[in-house]
């Protein structure tokens, strides 16, 4: 889809700004912001301050308003399209739907090769494989795998259990067909930003739990594993900082409406029973982030239960980072590390 010449005029702005020299961009940003011992990255603060005086924000009126704006704000932060990659059109069989999605994979990468089954964040409501393109195409290139990127139904229109059917036919879908998709079938992980990372840690139990098949690695970005608890950090940074409680509380609604068990661990991985024998983990985490606390503490049960987890804190970061690699060193530099977990990680399956 060709992009709106006022949306390339804004994004060339955007980029402009973080390439204006140090003390002009802490200018613009304001007064460094410390909270809880850390110290919020001058890239991170430079864009919060940008989102604010455009006015954007995450959720923004109805359900298909907040989709259109962020298909169209990615523009503005993702930066130029990552190549060489190809990419290939697949359809996913999910019960009676058929599930769009898109194999990417990095030019010269020989067969077979690890594979990322990638879920994109947005709250299990917005977002998409178009808002998460380069995301997806970073991480090909750069951890050396193919990425199938899966567009899993959202609520409201396909509320939980939805969207964890849809993840767990794709990672079956992904390993049924390896051959086809160019991947060895003992190196698929699963991994996912936000909402795409609670999709990914419920796969690896649910196909660990059931027997058979199961993820060799999972990739967990600031993920979302815990409905029926407020942690300390959702407390401290639940406003102004992208992702908002307020947010939280909207995307909640759309995704577990009234009745919904909140402790299901499909929705609530944390509150599982049992932990044992799932895969190796690598659980990013956002420093200024209403997420931060649940993810780590996902990362100590996993560890308590003899999993293999590392964490990485970015701690001078916000919610969202993988999608800004268009914008500021800093976040490029929290998704250069990431893919390099995720090539070592799928290199020590061989």
């Amino acid at each position: 889809m060709a992009i709106p010449l006022q949306i390339r005029a804004q994004a060339a702005a955007a980029q402009l700004v973080f390439w204006l020299p140090r003390p002009v961009r802490r200018l613009i940003a304001g007064k460094p912001l410390r909270l809880d011992g850390q110290e919020l990255a001058l890239d991170a603060q430079l864009l919060l301050r940008l989102q604010k005086l455009s006015g954007a924000a995450l959720v923004n009126g109805s359900v298909e308003q907040s989709r259109v704006l962020l298909e169209a704000g990615q523009h503005l932060v993702n930066g130029k399209r990552i190549e060489p990659v190809t990419t290939r059109d697949v359809a996913v069989p999910s019960g009676e739907a058929s599930l769009d999605a898109t194999l990417y994979t990095p030019a010269g990468l020989p067969e077979p090769s690890p594979l990322l089954v990638f879920f994109h964040g947005g709250g299990w409501v917005i977002g998409s494989r178009a808002t998460h393109d380069n995301a997806a195409r970073y991480l090909a290139k750069h951890a050396g795998v193919r990425v199938l990127s899966v567009e899993y139904r959202l609520a409201p229109e396909s509320p939980f259990p939805g969207p964890v059917d849809d993840a767990l036919a794709a990672f079956d879908y992904a390993h049924a067909k390896a051959a086809d998709l160019g991947a060895d079938p003992d190196r698929i992980a699963v991994g996912g930003d936000s909402a795409g990372g609670n999709l990914s840690a419920v796969v690896a139990l649910e196909a660990t739990r059931r027997g058979g098949p199961a993820p060799a690695f999972q990739l967990l970005i600031y993920p979302a594993v815990d409905f029926t608890t407020r942690r300390r950090s959702r407390e401290l940074f639940g406003e102004d900082l992208f992702l908002t409680d307020e947010a939280m509380v909207w995307f909640e609604g759309h995704y577990a409406p009234e009745g919904v068990d909140k402790a299901d661990p499909r929705m609530s991985p944390l509150l599982a029973s049992d932990h044992s024998g799932l895969p190796p983990a690598y659980i990013v985490t956002a420093g200024f982030d209403p997420l931060r606390d649940e993810g780590e503490a996902y990362a100590e049960k996993l560890r308590a239960a003899g999993v293999s987890v590392a964490v990485s804190r970015q701690a001078d970061l916000i919610h969202g980072f993988l999608n800004f690699a268009g914008v500021g060193t800093r976040f490029r530099e929290a998704i250069a590390e990431m893919a390099g977990a995720l090539r070592v990680g799928l290199a020590n399956r061989s």
